[in-house]
């Protein structure tokens, strides 16, 4: 049996922060499903919001992100982030992370949503990549944190709502020679860190790495905990169009942020005369007038413009779009044409301020985590430096929680056969395009009715290929099917209920928002969804 202090669940900026500060703690080991740097964080292009410079403040970018937040987010939350981070960036800064400067002074740049200058980035449009290598190295450089590559979390081992570790299913070298059972292995901890990501990868149309497919919010839906808000998806306004594939190239909103304009067909500004901020504006709005644009002019995407810009500018901001765009055959200095894409999971397993949940000894930060911060709609460039406060919050907190008393004993469960792997991938396939097609940006009772449905099919399609195949107990691919079954009913299922428009939830037989729907939606298996009130004690336990 292998255990340790903490269990790290996940390797983006969340985990890796959350490991960095747990190893002083105690031993650590985080495992990742795929490799240490497949993260959205990783691929971050924007930056890091914080307020850094003297004709800024904590309260400006609070009313920032709460405007964005459509009147769902938890002040308290808000505060919390607002007033910490630019410690988390000062901490950060004094071990190493080097932010781009301009005259010895932090760059800052602007993007949707704010109002003042006061997104950090770095290596140009490479923040993500250069946050997460400075975790990655912090976190090597620590010998008590083992990092466990290709190991795909299974289930939290709970008992009476108590978490003692995670059930993973590893081709890693170093678990299998463990003495374990084939390749399900069982890790105990005294406290486990969920950090998992978001949900994105369920649309077919998305800038997340395949791997973002909520099957962590799955693992705690199952396991006991609250799940808030699912129905708010953001898709990012500006996802590279490319012909004759889904894949969605992230164009970063901090191109926008140095003035590019959005296009219609006729090569004329058409978020000028929808929003006081025109391309700026927050991103559900832009995503929206987008689409909607695009249905308009009947074409699969609009233009994005920076041929006004400097030409040396746009090379020295924005190096790796740049190249990634002319790889696809566009220049970035010109004109591209982009068109939305699913980006981030705006809900997710509920939390206090300091990450806990409803099953003890289970923390979750980052975006896999519902702290009320984002309310209907994330603001720009806030989740990174959500990942920084809320992972050393949590560490903080589990001090105080201390050590896991005896462990109960748990079994093996888990079988895999290959002859199921055809009927996964088909599957994720399908539910892709169920949710690009029934619970996208725009939505309807009708679509998400028959989305719904279509979900309880292939349900029912799983059930029975277990019963032909006589699966006895759990198999790898047939439960895989089912988590990615599960995300997509926790975000269809709030989407039907909430009968108003509202932040990255867009109803067409609802277009307004309706202050009776100024409510967290709440998930919890085996109930009937509920609400809470924001701004209430409900995030008090």
């Amino acid at each position: 049996m292998r255990k340790f202090d903490y269990i790290i669940v996940g390797s983006g900026l969340a985990g890796l922060y959350a490991a960095y500060k747990a190893s002083a703690k105690g031993s650590v080991a985080v495992i990742t499903k795929s490799f240490l740097r497949e993260s959205n964080s990783f691929n971050a292009q924007g930056g890091i919001a914080a307020v850094t410079s003297h004709d800024d403040n904590p309260e400006i970018h609070k009313s920032d992100t709460l405007i964005a937040g459509r009147g769902l987010c938890e002040n308290r939350a808000v505060e919390i982030l607002v007033n910490e981070g630019p410690d988390r960036i000062a901490e950060i800064i004094a071990d190493g992370m080097e932010f781009d400067t301009v005259n010895g002074a932090l760059a800052l740049g602007l993007e949707g949503g704010h109002h003042k200058r006061r997104i950090l980035h770095a290596g140009g449009d490479a923040t993500g990549r250069w946050i997460t290598e400075f975790a990655i190295k912090k976190v090597l450089e620590r010998d008590n944190i083992e990092i466990f590559e290709n190991t795909l979390l299974l289930d939290l081992l709970v008992k009476d709502q108590e978490c003692y570790g995670v059930r993973c299913w590893s081709e890693n070298e170093a678990l299998q020679q463990a003495g374990e059972k084939g390749s399900e292995v069982l890790l105990f901890a005294n406290h486990v860190f969920l950090t998992s990501g978001g949900a994105s990868a369920v649309y077919a149309r998305t800038t997340n790495p395949q791997t973002t497919i909520g099957d962590g919010l799955a693992i705690a839906y199952k396991s006991g905990c609250r799940i808030l808000d699912m129905e708010f998806i953001q898709f990012h306004p500006s996802g590279l169009y490319l012909k004759d594939s889904q894949r969605a190239f992230l164009i970063s909103e901090a191109v926008r942020g140095e003035r590019a304009h959005l296009l219609d067909k006729n090569g004329k500004r058409f978020m000028v005369p929808i929003h006081e901020l025109a391309e700026l504006a927050p991103r559900d709005i832009v995503a929206r007038s987008i689409y909607k644009q695009m249905q308009k002019d009947q074409m699969p995407y609009v233009t994005l413009s920076l041929k006004h810009l400097d030409k040396e500018m746009i090379l020295q901001r924005f190096p790796g779009i740049y190249a990634q765009c002319k790889e696809f055959g566009y220049d970035l200095t010109h004109e591209i044409p982009v068109a939305p894409a699913a980006h981030y999971s705006v809900g997710g397993v509920m939390s206090n301020n300091e990450g806990r949940t409803d099953v003890k000894r289970l923390y979750v930060c980052g975006e896999v985590a519902a702290t009320g911060i984002m309310g209907a709609n994330r603001l720009a460039s806030n989740s990174l430096i959500e990942c920084l406060v809320f992972a050393s919050r949590a560490v903080e907190d589990s001090v105080k929680v201390g050590a896991v008393g005896e462990c109960p004993h748990f079994e093996h469960e888990y079988t895999k056969d290959e002859a199921n792997a055809e009927l996964y991938a088909s599957l994720k396939e399908q539910v892709s395009e169920i949710m690009n097609s029934h619970a996208g940006i725009i939505r309807s009772e009708e679509g998400l009715k028959a989305g719904l449905k279509k979900i309880e099919a292939l349900s029912q399609s799983i059930k029975q290929r277990q019963a032909e195949r006589k699966v006895a107990g759990r198999e790898y691919y047939l439960e895989a099917s089912r988590r990615l079954l599960c995300v997509a009913r926790l975000i269809m299922s709030p989407a039907l209920l909430r009968e108003e428009s509202r932040g990255g939830h867009y109803r067409e037989d609802f277009p307004c928002a309706d202050e009776a729907y100024a409510l967290h939606s709440v998930q919890r298996k085996g109930a009937e969804i509920t609400t809470a009130p924001v701004n209430s004690n409900y995030f008090n336990f």
